[in-house]
Protein backbone atom coordinates (compact mmCIF):
# COMPACT_ATOMS: atom_id res chain seq x y z
CA UNK A 1 0.00 0.00 0.00
CA UNK A 2 1.32 3.25 -0.73
CA UNK A 3 1.62 6.49 1.04
CA UNK A 4 -1.44 8.17 -0.80
CA UNK A 5 -3.57 5.08 -0.08
CA UNK A 6 -3.05 5.42 3.61
CA UNK A 7 -6.07 6.82 5.56
CA UNK A 8 -4.07 9.35 7.56
CA UNK A 9 -2.57 10.63 4.12
CA UNK A 10 -5.68 11.67 2.48
CA UNK A 11 -7.09 13.21 5.25
CA UNK A 12 -3.95 15.54 5.64
CA UNK A 13 -3.57 16.39 2.08
CA UNK A 14 -6.37 17.17 0.18
CA UNK A 15 -6.68 17.19 -3.81
CA UNK A 16 -6.50 20.61 -5.35
CA UNK A 17 -6.47 22.64 -1.89
CA UNK A 18 -4.77 22.69 1.33
CA UNK A 19 -1.28 21.36 0.76
CA UNK A 20 -1.71 20.77 -2.87
CA UNK A 21 1.37 21.38 -5.35
CA UNK A 22 1.18 23.24 -8.36
CA UNK A 23 3.40 23.50 -11.10
CA UNK A 24 4.16 27.44 -11.12
CA UNK A 25 2.72 28.35 -8.14
CA UNK A 26 5.16 30.68 -6.16
CA UNK A 27 5.00 28.40 -2.77
CA UNK A 28 6.04 25.30 -5.41
CA UNK A 29 9.27 27.39 -6.37
CA UNK A 30 10.10 28.61 -3.10
CA UNK A 31 10.33 25.09 -2.00
CA UNK A 32 12.28 24.13 -5.20
CA UNK A 33 15.09 27.29 -4.55
CA UNK A 34 15.32 26.13 -0.57
CA UNK A 35 15.97 22.50 -1.53
CA UNK A 36 18.61 23.21 -4.70
CA UNK A 37 20.25 26.17 -2.45
CA UNK A 38 20.96 22.87 0.26
CA UNK A 39 21.93 20.50 -1.88
CA UNK A 40 24.27 23.24 -3.59
CA UNK A 41 25.82 24.48 -0.95
CA UNK A 42 26.39 21.10 0.31
CA UNK A 43 28.65 19.62 -2.63
CA UNK A 44 30.38 23.24 -2.56
CA UNK A 45 31.69 22.31 1.28
CA UNK A 46 32.70 19.33 -0.01
CA UNK A 47 34.71 20.43 -2.27
CA UNK A 48 35.84 23.08 0.03
CA UNK A 49 39.84 22.52 0.70
CA UNK A 50 39.90 25.25 4.01
CA UNK A 51 37.47 22.85 5.76
CA UNK A 52 35.14 25.11 7.18
CA UNK A 53 31.73 24.28 9.41
CA UNK A 54 29.44 26.00 6.60
CA UNK A 55 29.18 26.12 2.86
CA UNK A 56 30.12 28.68 0.83
CA UNK A 57 26.20 30.22 0.62
CA UNK A 58 26.13 29.92 3.96
CA UNK A 59 28.96 31.51 5.08
CA UNK A 60 27.72 33.91 2.40
CA UNK A 61 24.33 34.48 3.57
CA UNK A 62 24.04 34.01 6.92
CA UNK A 63 22.22 36.43 9.30
CA UNK A 64 23.54 37.81 12.15
CA UNK A 65 24.27 41.16 13.95
CA UNK A 66 27.82 41.53 13.16
CA UNK A 67 27.62 41.00 9.83
CA UNK A 68 24.66 42.36 8.81
CA UNK A 69 23.93 45.32 10.78
CA UNK A 70 27.78 46.59 11.87
CA UNK A 71 29.06 45.19 8.83
CA UNK A 72 26.32 46.65 6.69
CA UNK A 73 25.88 43.61 4.86
CA UNK A 74 22.51 44.16 4.62
CA UNK A 75 21.30 40.99 1.82
CA UNK A 76 21.54 39.22 5.16
CA UNK A 77 18.01 40.14 5.88
CA UNK A 78 16.71 37.98 3.14
CA UNK A 79 18.82 35.37 2.25
CA UNK A 80 19.48 33.99 5.86
CA UNK A 81 15.65 32.61 4.93
CA UNK A 82 17.13 30.31 2.04
CA UNK A 83 19.86 28.40 4.01
CA UNK A 84 19.20 25.66 6.35
CA UNK A 85 21.81 24.22 8.80
CA UNK A 86 20.67 20.29 7.93
CA UNK A 87 18.18 17.86 6.03
CA UNK A 88 16.10 17.73 9.03
CA UNK A 89 15.88 21.43 9.29
CA UNK A 90 15.13 21.78 5.61
CA UNK A 91 12.50 18.83 5.68
CA UNK A 92 10.42 20.35 8.37
CA UNK A 93 10.26 24.23 7.31
CA UNK A 94 9.06 22.68 3.36
CA UNK A 95 6.61 20.20 4.84
CA UNK A 96 5.50 24.02 6.62
CA UNK A 97 5.88 25.40 3.60
CA UNK A 98 3.93 22.72 1.27
CA UNK A 99 0.65 22.70 3.97
CA UNK A 100 0.12 26.54 4.17
CA UNK A 101 2.07 27.97 1.49
CA UNK A 102 -0.97 27.17 -0.66
CA UNK A 103 -3.92 29.04 1.30
CA UNK A 104 -1.78 31.98 1.96
CA UNK A 105 -0.71 32.53 -2.02
CA UNK A 106 -4.65 31.72 -2.83
CA UNK A 107 -5.40 34.51 -0.57
CA UNK A 108 -3.07 37.28 -1.99
CA UNK A 109 -2.02 36.40 -5.27
CA UNK A 110 1.67 35.48 -6.28
CA UNK A 111 3.29 38.99 -5.63
CA UNK A 112 1.45 39.78 -2.61
CA UNK A 113 2.20 36.30 -1.20
CA UNK A 114 5.81 36.56 -1.40
CA UNK A 115 6.52 40.21 -0.43
CA UNK A 116 4.12 39.21 2.24
CA UNK A 117 6.59 35.52 2.91
CA UNK A 118 9.91 37.67 2.75
CA UNK A 119 8.64 40.70 5.09
CA UNK A 120 7.71 38.09 7.48
CA UNK A 121 11.40 36.26 7.35
CA UNK A 122 12.60 39.84 7.86
CA UNK A 123 10.71 40.47 10.74
CA UNK A 124 12.12 37.69 12.32
CA UNK A 125 15.51 38.69 12.25
CA UNK A 126 14.28 42.09 13.51
CA UNK A 127 12.65 40.53 16.37
CA UNK A 128 15.64 38.85 16.99
CA UNK A 129 17.66 42.12 17.15
CA UNK A 130 15.14 43.76 19.20
CA UNK A 131 14.68 40.60 21.63
CA UNK A 132 18.57 40.81 22.07
CA UNK A 133 19.14 44.65 22.27
CA UNK A 134 17.00 44.52 25.48
CA UNK A 135 18.52 41.72 26.91
CA UNK A 136 15.66 39.49 26.76
CA UNK A 137 17.27 37.12 24.59
CA UNK A 138 20.93 35.99 25.45
CA UNK A 139 22.78 35.64 22.84
CA UNK A 140 26.05 37.23 20.75
CA UNK A 141 26.00 39.41 18.05
CA UNK A 142 28.26 36.43 16.08
CA UNK A 143 25.81 34.09 16.78
CA UNK A 144 24.23 32.76 13.03
CA UNK A 145 21.47 32.31 12.24
CA UNK A 146 19.57 30.83 8.97
CA UNK A 147 16.13 28.74 8.06
CA UNK A 148 13.07 29.77 6.41
CA UNK A 149 10.85 29.28 9.91
CA UNK A 150 10.30 32.73 10.22
CA UNK A 151 8.53 32.91 7.44
CA UNK A 152 6.38 29.50 8.03
CA UNK A 153 5.65 30.92 11.08
CA UNK A 154 4.14 34.28 9.41
CA UNK A 155 2.21 31.28 6.59
CA UNK A 156 1.20 29.16 10.21
CA UNK A 157 -0.50 32.14 11.72
CA UNK A 158 -1.94 33.48 8.06
CA UNK A 159 -3.08 30.07 7.31
CA UNK A 160 -5.19 29.67 10.73
CA UNK A 161 -6.62 32.86 10.51
CA UNK A 162 -8.05 31.48 7.08
CA UNK A 163 -8.45 28.26 7.87
CA UNK A 164 -8.65 27.34 11.56
CA UNK A 165 -10.60 24.65 12.39
CA UNK A 166 -8.50 21.84 9.56
CA UNK A 167 -7.17 19.34 11.14
CA UNK A 168 -3.28 18.77 10.14
CA UNK A 169 -1.28 16.08 12.24
CA UNK A 170 1.43 17.31 14.61
CA UNK A 171 3.62 14.27 14.90
CA UNK A 172 1.29 11.60 15.72
CA UNK A 173 -2.01 13.80 16.85
CA UNK A 174 -4.52 15.52 14.69
CA UNK A 175 -4.60 19.11 15.67
CA UNK A 176 -6.10 22.17 13.72
CA UNK A 177 -4.23 24.98 12.31
CA UNK A 178 -5.64 27.74 14.79
CA UNK A 179 -4.41 25.54 17.76
CA UNK A 180 -1.17 24.78 16.15
CA UNK A 181 -0.78 28.65 15.88
CA UNK A 182 -1.10 29.41 19.38
CA UNK A 183 0.52 26.36 20.63
CA UNK A 184 3.64 27.35 18.21
CA UNK A 185 3.65 31.30 19.24
CA UNK A 186 3.65 30.19 23.09
CA UNK A 187 6.35 27.81 22.64
CA UNK A 188 8.22 30.65 21.38
CA UNK A 189 7.58 32.59 23.70
CA UNK A 190 8.28 30.51 26.69
CA UNK A 191 11.88 29.31 24.68
CA UNK A 192 12.97 32.83 24.11
CA UNK A 193 11.92 33.87 27.95
CA UNK A 194 13.68 30.62 29.34
CA UNK A 195 16.11 30.74 27.21
CA UNK A 196 15.37 27.38 25.68
CA UNK A 197 17.11 25.32 23.43
CA UNK A 198 17.21 27.42 19.52
CA UNK A 199 16.34 30.39 21.65
CA UNK A 200 17.23 32.63 18.94
CA UNK A 201 15.33 30.84 16.18
CA UNK A 202 12.61 30.79 18.29
CA UNK A 203 12.92 34.97 18.45
CA UNK A 204 12.41 34.66 14.84
CA UNK A 205 9.56 32.53 14.78
CA UNK A 206 7.89 35.25 17.03
CA UNK A 207 8.64 37.81 14.83
CA UNK A 208 7.66 36.34 11.64
CA UNK A 209 4.25 34.94 13.27
CA UNK A 210 3.77 38.91 14.63
CA UNK A 211 4.10 40.54 11.73
CA UNK A 212 1.86 37.55 9.68
CA UNK A 213 -0.72 38.47 12.02
CA UNK A 214 -0.33 41.98 11.43
CA UNK A 215 -0.14 41.84 7.53
CA UNK A 216 -3.42 39.90 7.15
CA UNK A 217 -5.35 42.20 9.62
CA UNK A 218 -4.21 44.87 7.16
CA UNK A 219 -3.60 43.02 3.91
CA UNK A 220 -3.50 46.74 2.08
CA UNK A 221 -0.05 47.15 3.07
CA UNK A 222 1.07 44.33 0.49
CA UNK A 223 -0.45 46.51 -2.34
CA UNK A 224 2.91 48.04 -3.00
CA UNK A 225 4.02 44.36 -4.48
CA UNK A 226 1.28 44.30 -7.33
CA UNK A 227 2.78 45.28 -10.35
CA UNK A 228 3.00 49.11 -10.39
CA UNK A 229 -1.33 49.67 -10.20
CA UNK A 230 -3.20 49.91 -7.31
CA UNK A 231 -5.18 46.61 -5.58
CA UNK A 232 -8.83 47.26 -6.96
CA UNK A 233 -11.29 46.88 -4.03
CA UNK A 234 -13.13 44.73 -5.84
CA UNK A 235 -10.48 42.30 -6.54
CA UNK A 236 -10.26 42.18 -2.86
CA UNK A 237 -13.47 41.37 -2.29
CA UNK A 238 -13.87 39.02 -4.75
CA UNK A 239 -10.19 36.88 -3.47
CA UNK A 240 -11.39 37.32 0.07
CA UNK A 241 -14.90 35.83 -0.54
CA UNK A 242 -13.31 33.28 -2.60
CA UNK A 243 -11.29 32.18 0.31
CA UNK A 244 -13.17 32.82 3.46
CA UNK A 245 -16.52 31.67 2.46
CA UNK A 246 -14.74 27.93 1.42
CA UNK A 247 -15.32 25.14 3.45
CA UNK A 248 -11.69 24.29 4.45
CA UNK A 249 -12.35 21.56 6.35
CA UNK A 250 -14.75 19.49 3.37
CA UNK A 251 -11.92 20.17 0.96
CA UNK A 252 -9.35 18.94 3.37
CA UNK A 253 -10.91 15.82 4.58
CA UNK A 254 -12.31 14.74 1.21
Amino acid sequence: MGINDRDYYRQSLPRGGFGHFSTWSVTTWLIIINVLIFFIDAMLKRSDAVGFDMGPLQRWGYFSATKAVFGLQIWRFITFQFLHASIGHLLGNMIGMFLFGPIVEAQFGSRRFLAFYLMCGLAGAVCYLLLAASHVLMTTPETPMVGASAGIFGLLVAAALIAPHVEVFYYLFPVTIGMLAVLGMLMAAYAVVATGPNAGGEAGHLGGGILGFALMKNQHWLNFATRGRAYSRSARQRRHRRIFQKDWSKDFNR
